[in-house]
């Protein structure tokens, strides 16, 4: 028996709509960088990129276990002397719900020249509505 492997050419993307409404962070993050990735198809190859296209709903709604809304912090820095910024989780959640999924995501997928390229086709929206219609995406 010989193993086909898939080239760039024959990927054929789909589109899928998933919904955060009270999912648990870390699992639903895992989840969406799967169907980034292409770990689900039968044609899964790891050097050619033959993930889908995702899009998240209700990233507000999302919900951590424990003490994380406290005790997480996200790290940044602007460059400048003391410009060590921090803020936790709930100060995230507030302002920016969409960046901790992408960020949750991104901190997921493999660290190599395709990680870019697969999160520009995550789409995370905050509320319930997406301007994705054309593309007839699939609620997963």
């Amino acid at each position: 028996m010989k193993t086909t492997l898939l080239k760039k050419e024959d990927v054929v993307r789909k589109w899928y709509i998933l919904d955060a409404d009270d999912q648990v962070l870390g699992r639903f993050a895992t989840r969406v960088a799967r169907l980034l990735m292409g770990k689900d198809k039968a044609i899964f190859t790891p050097h050619v990129d033959a993930g889908d296209f995702v899009i998240v709903l209700n990233a507000k709604k999302i919900r951590v276990t424990g003490k994380k809304l406290t005790d997480k912090i996200y790290h940044r820095h602007t460059f400048y002397p003391g410009g060590h910024k921090m803020r936790t989780l709930q100060q995230m959640m507030d302002r920016f719900p969409e960046r901790v999924i992408e960020m949750a995501v991104s901190r997921m997928l493999p660290k190599n020249r395709q990680q870019a390229v697969r999160m520009t086709r995550l789409h995370v929206y905050a509320g319930d509505q997406h301007e994705h219609a054309a593309q007839k995406p699939v609620k997963v």
